[in-house]
């Protein structure tokens, strides 16, 4: 079994292992706290919460408090099983050497 087998393609870009990453040790985050966390633009988060949510790797939760809407996500049983085993295998693979 090669030492990459675990690494997931859906974790492989930066903003998506910081939503990952920020999902795990909270309950949910809404659209506004991963922006400021990850400093990126609406657009950019927007798409990369897609492709979570498209692998179910996230659940994505549209309400409304007050008159404004607020959009939360939060991570999976999947997506944070996935995860882990994605972690797991980075750090077999910096500890390979």
């Amino acid at each position: 079994m090669s030492i990459i087998n675990n690494i997931n393609k859906a974790f492989d870009h930066r903003i998506r292992l910081g939503i990952m990453s920020i999902l795990m040790v909270n309950e949910y985050a809404d659209f506004k706290m991963l922006k400021e966390l990850l400093e990126v633009t609406d657009g950019n988060l927007a798409s990369h919460t897609k492709a979570l949510e498209k692998v179910e790797y996230i659940k994505v939760e549209k309400q409304f408090i007050g008159r404004k809407p607020n959009t939360r996500y939060s991570a999976t049983k999947l997506g944070k099983l996935e995860f882990k085993k994605h972690i797991n295998a980075l750090e077999k693979l910096i500890n390979k050497q």
